[in-house]
């Protein structure tokens, strides 16, 4: 435990706090601290001259926290500066603050769980607050579950709730989520990343009065709630706009309904009216009608009357033409018997003049046939001569069977060499179907590599774009540079076994990953201009060192290091171009870092101490062992390694040349094989044609030799043809006698029918007369009953034509009867009379002033019904619209008055709430910036804070601008994370909330180690100021924490300095003694004078 001890009088008599000294013990990595007995009190009153603020810290505990095993620390009223080196555990009480007082881990910015910030090998841990409250101080406790990741919460030793604790600290203004008031190590840089709007957020929460934050929500909600009923407002007038207008227009369709109606009621009462006028002129109708039936009737009667004598006669004649053509029916079978015989004895007549004819065929054949046979006769005797004359030229020839032999034996001679030839080729295709089978696996190999490289460019893509656009270009323009250039080193690296790919990973830089590796500072600059200047993509671009590392030894041998677990160094792992394993091997120094096994990590403690190795990898971790510039002793980190991402995939680079070079070899071969088979396919087309030759001269050899024989089987076959034709003769002088001599019997039987039937042709003849004369009374007979029958038809038809008439008029008369009762049941319907009704007098007193005809109502009834169609768009309901429409804008006209009476009270609730927030944050503001522009000037730099907004109304973008000048050559800046340098942003952070120091309502404000990225004045001015404002009567407790201070600082009789220190030579807690270390102390400051 360390607890504070404050000034005395003198300024040399400072009196600090000290931590105890580690665990020997423990591991290299952890710290422990535990307490001394409190110092006596100093001859200055404490608590009596200075007071604690409501909410102030009056004591801190912290048991397995972070570095600690157990300390107490007891902070002071005002400035509380802790000092201590690096790693010894200042930002610990922080953490221990915040998490203390119920802040959430995130806060921090160091770890999301509160399980990571107990002690490593603990399985619990505890923070312990005590707040100074007049009533009684509050102790809240928190307890950490490392498995669960839980707390346990405590107030003044008895169990509850993380809200119940958050309310009691929130009722003491405590905000350790605000960075005005709390600002840890790791979110300095954040505040300067807050926007005006958060500055101005925190700033109210942290100074402000309770009520300025709740009058701010309150106006942003009502201008919200203002927002809204200006836009229903806005919404309902136009919209009652809208139904003014339409109803405006549907006022010009109601007059037009009513219009219409009067039209209608007109068109109503003609088509009453034109009933009656129908009936009364049916009515007329059928009157007249009737008369014409009448009239028709007696003519009807007289017709019939006519007809009785002419159908007597017509029955009479028709019995003398049946008498007739029956007689005439007798004389045409006579007629038809002789027609018969007369047909059979012609027929008899044509069959003998067919026989006289077949006769002069058959002779005239026989004729031709002789003639034929006589012609071939000679054709064959010529041909015999030809046959006989040839034969006579081949007996000349001389004996072809030793060039028959000569060919044979040549002609076998090439078959051998074509079969040899084509055995060849065969020989030849199989070494091509081999090399094309072995060329395919190779190249299928290839591709195999090829998409292995093209996953880990997939990779660089999706991660970065830009640089993957640049290694495109690269590939495209490699010949605008001298030297070698390589691609990124992550597409460059070649895992041996991708296992270990996270040791690279996370030996070697993200940025260096993906930086482009050149041998040529000139050709770097040309890519880097290209690509940066020119393209705008981000890329990173190293040099290879000009002596190669590449193949430098390591500086102890593995084989030294094998006993400790130790397998290999980083180098040996991956397979990479020269200029890039040179990089590596000079910045990253992988041949000098070895990667071990489990069974490193169960031994680390000794491999530190014996190898005093610089750099290490286990199986899960990576160990970082220093030297301390102080004690040197070994000091030692490790961290877990994080899982590879980029080079998990492994592409043998070696085998893939060697497949390429292989893939070269297969290509020459199938070369040489293709030229061999075109030499042998060339030397089988010859031999194919000289075999072809030799075949067609034995060919035409054979045919020679067997030619004399095929010319004396011809000539035999053409004699013994010949001897056939002359044998087979023909005496045509015999043959026409005999057929002469059948003609003339033929004739004379021709001439005995010939007078028969000339015999029946008189007969027929006379038949037909007889005939011919019956046909002419037929047909006088038929004319006198035609003539008749016509004027009976005449009558008849007459008689039809009236009967027609007057069924048709009968008809007429019915159904104009029928129409008459019809429209007259219509009439009376029209005007809702019953059977026995009169028509009214206000009916007849309208249908008077109508017109009397059908004609005139139809046309009065067209112009009226053309007046009411041109009322389109018109519908019954358009009325009761109207009026609907009316109560509606009757109804949106109340409820708009009620939103704008609603809007106006919302307006004054905003004036007035304004007034109360505007006002006097405009004061805290111009207080605020009034401190901050002092602290600038005594800096002879120059600093405002103003409230900015760019629309008065808008009470959400309202904010807090910073601006700072730190040269006088430059003009007013507002503070962001890019403007300023981090020097320049950590003082102005600082000066601002020592502005609001003196102003703060809250109990205690902390601020880590914010002072790191100041210059050694700028550091003296703000620590000065710090010690200034943070010391003054009535202000509330401050933390600052910071690892180093300059030389003859100012210090203040109220600060309090709290020293934490750390290291082997600590002294044990139960020989810490504070008085003695006081007495030493005071000994050797009285002693300097003397010497």
């Amino acid at each position: 435990m360390a607890t504070p001890s404050r000034k005395t009088s003198t300024s040399s008599s400072l009196v600090s706090k000290r931590a105890l000294p580690r665990d020997p013990s423990s591991e290299v990595s952890s710290k422990r601290k535990s307490s001394a007995p409190p110092a006596p009190p100093p001859p200055l009153p404490l608590q009596s001259s200075r007071p604690f603020v409501e909410g102030s810290i009056v004591r801190i505990v912290m048991e397995n926290f972070l570095t600690y095993d157990i300390c107490e620390v007891s902070p002071g009223p005002h400035l509380n500066m802790i000092i201590g080196a690096n790693g010894t555990g200042k930002s610990s009480i922080v953490c221990a603050i915040c998490l203390g007082l119920a802040g959430k881990p995130a806060f921090m910015g160091r770890a999301d769980k509160v399980g990571f910030f107990v002690k490593r090998g603990c399985s619990k841990g505890m923070v312990e607050i005590e707040l100074f409250r007049t009533s009684g101080n509050l102790i809240i406790t928190r307890e950490i579950d490392v498995a669960k990741n839980q707390s346990s919460w405590f107030i003044n030793k008895k169990s509850t709730t993380q809200k119940v604790v958050e309310e009691q600290v929130a009722a003491l203004n405590i905000q350790v989520g605000n960075l005005c008031q709390f600002l840890p190590q790791d979110k300095v840089g954040e505040f300067a990343k807050l926007s005006k709007i958060e500055l101005l957020e925190a700033t109210e929460k942290s100074i402000g009065p309770p009520e300025m934050h709740r009058y701010h929500c309150e106006l942003k909600n009502f201008r919200e709630k203002e927002k809204q009923l200006e836009t229903s407002c806005k919404e309902k007038t136009e919209y009652l706009e809208k139904m003014i207008q339409r109803n405006e227009r549907y006022k010009q369709d109601v007059e037009r309904f009513y219009e219409r109606k009067r039209h209608l009621d007109l068109i109503e009462m003609l088509e009453a009216k034109r009933p009656w006028v129908e009936y009364e002129n049916v009515r007329q109708e059928y009157e007249e009608v009737k008369l014409a039936r009448d009239r028709v009737k007696e003519e009807v009667r007289k017709l019939k009357e006519g007809q009785i004598p002419m159908t007597r006669r017509i029955e009479e004649i028709e019995r003398q033409r049946h008498i007739l053509e029956a007689r005439i029916k007798e004389k045409a079978t006579d007629i038809k018997e002789t027609s018969q015989k007369c047909k059979q004895k012609q027929d008899i007549i044509e069959r003998k003049d067919k026989q006289i004819e077949e006769l002069q065929q058959a002779l005239t054949v026989k004729q031709n046939e002789e003639h034929d046979r006589q012609r071939r006769i000679s054709n064959t005797r010529k041909m015999i001569e030809d046959l006989q004359n040839e034969l006579k030229t081949s007996e000349n020839c001389e004996n072809l069977q030793p060039q028959i032999d000569a060919i044979t034996n040549d002609l076998r001679r090439v078959q051998d060499e074509k079969a040899l030839c084509e055995g060849e080729v065969i020989d030849k295709r199989g070494e091509k179907e081999s090399l094309e089978k072995e060329r395919k696996s190779v190249g299928d190999n290839i591709v195999r590599f090829d998409n292995l490289m093209n996953q880990k460019e997939d990779k660089l893509r999706q991660r970065y774009r830009d640089t993957y656009d640049a290694v495109l270009w690269l590939r495209s323009n490699r010949d605008k540079f001298k030297q070698r250039v390589c691609e990124p080193i992550m597409l460059t690296i070649n895992m041996k076994d991708n296992k270990n790919a996270k040791y690279i990973e996370n030996h070697i830089s993200s940025n260096d990953l993906r930086a482009f590796v050149f041998e040529s500072q000139e050709d770097m600059e040309v890519f880097l201009k290209e690509i940066r200047d020119n393209k705008k993509l981000r890329v990173n671009a190293v040099t290879a060192p000009k002596s190669s590392y590449a193949d430098k030894a390591p500086s102890r041998s593995l084989n030294e290091l094998k006993q400790y677990g130790f397998f290999s160094y980083l180098r040996e792992l991956f397979d990479a171009p020269d200029p890039v394993m040179s990089f590596l091997c000079c910045h990253y120094h992988i041949h000098e870092v070895p990667v071990g096994t489990e069974r490193t990590r169960e031994r680390i403690e000794r491999v530190i101490q014996e190898t005093r190795l610089k750099q290490m990898y286990t199986a899960e971790e990576k160990y970082v062992v220093k030297t301390s510039f102080y004690s040197d002793k070994v000091i030692s980190s490790n961290t877990s390694l994080k899982v590879a991402q980029f080079l998990t995939v492994t592409v043998d680079l070696e085998q893939r040349r060697h497949l390429e070079e292989q893939l070269k070899e297969i290509n020459r071969k199938l070369q040489a094989v293709e030229a061999g088979l075109i030499a042998l396919r060339e030397r089988n087309r010859h031999l194919e044609h000289k075999d072809n030759e030799l075949r067609q001269k034995k060919k035409e050899l054979l045919e020679s030799k067997t030619k004399k024989r095929q010319l004396e089987q011809k000539i035999s076959s053409k004699l013994g043809s010949l001897k056939l034709m002359e044998q087979d003769t023909c005496n045509l002088e015999e043959e026409e006698r005999k057929a002469s001599t059948k003609i003339r019997e033929i004739n004379v039987q021709k001439a005995k029918l010939v007078t028969e039937l000339t015999n029946f042709v008189k007969i027929c003849t006379s038949l037909h007369i007889q005939k011919v004369d019956l046909i002419l009374q037929n047909t006088t007979v038929i004319s006198e009953k035609n003539k008749l029958e016509s004027d009976y038809m005449a009558a008849s038809s007459q008689l039809r034509v009236t009967e027609q008439h007057f069924i048709e008029l009968d008809e007429s008369r019915q159904r104009l009867l029928q129409k008459c009762k019809e429209l007259m049941k219509r009439a009376r319907q029209v005007c809702n009379l019953g059977a026995e009704q009169t028509v009214p007098q206000e009916y007849q007193t309208a249908f008077q002033d109508l017109p009397n005809t059908l004609d005139e109502i139809d046309a009065l009834l067209t112009e009226e019904r053309s007046r009411a169609s041109c009322f389109t768009g018109l519908n019954p309901t358009v009325v009761e619209e109207y009026t609907k429409r009316e109560e509606e804008i009757e109804q949106l006209t109340e409820e708009l008055k009620i939103k704008k009476v609603e809007l106006d009270k919302y307006r004054e609730n905003i004036s007035q709430v304004k007034e109360r927030w505007l006002n006097p944050l405009k004061e805290l503001v111009e207080k605020i910036n009034e401190k901050f522009s002092n602290f600038f000037s005594s800096m002879q730099c120059a600093g405002e804070v103003d409230l900015h907004t760019e629309n008065e109304e808008d009470y959400d973008k309202y904010g807090i601008r910073i601006r700072v000048k730190f040269r006088s050559s430059t003009q007013l800046h507002e503070l962001t994370p890019h403007h300023q340098s981090g020097g320049e942003r950590s003082v102005s952070t600082m000066l601002y909330l020592m502005a609001l120091q003196e102003l703060n309502r809250c109990p205690f404000r902390v601020v880590d180690e914010i002072n790191q990225g100041m210059d050694p004045i700028n550091e003296r001015r703000v620590f000065e100021m710090v010690v200034n404002t943070a010391c003054k009567e009535n202000t509330s407790q401050y933390f600052f924490i910071t690892p180093k201070l300059l030389q003859n600082l100012p210090y203040s009789e109220k600060m309090t300095v709290l020293f934490v220190y750390n290291g082997p030579h600590m002294l044990e807690p139960n020989r810490w003694n504070l008085k003695a270390f006081q007495r030493r102390r005071r000994r050797i400051t009285f002693t300097q004078p003397s010497q």
